[in-house]
């Protein structure tokens, strides 16, 4: 009887480490969806960066785009040109 009472106790902490241990099945659902988020995370700052380079390369002194200088003079800057009239 002892011995049957020890094969069900043992056979009831097993299955209790395997679903809710350090090493179980919840943490492992956990650890997975953590994974997913950090994956989706690094695939939008590899998007913004690569926004942010192409941006970088066309303000570089080999390829000058006009209309981003442009741009980027009347956003930082806050520059107009002479024929515009600016409204505030």
């Amino acid at each position: 009887m002892l011995y049957f009472l020890g094969l069900i106790s043992a056979g009831t902490y097993f299955t209790f480490a395997s679903v809710q241990g350090d090493y179980g099945l919840f943490r492992r659902i956990g650890i997975d969806a953590e994974a997913q988020a950090l994956r989706e995370e690094r695939d939008k700052l590899a998007a913004e960066i690569a926004t942010l380079e192409n941006k970088t390369s066309r303000m570089s002194d080999g390829y000058l785009d006009l209309d981003l200088l442009d741009e980027q003079a009347r956003l930082m800057l806050g520059m107009v040109r002479a024929d515009e009239v600016v409204l505030r």
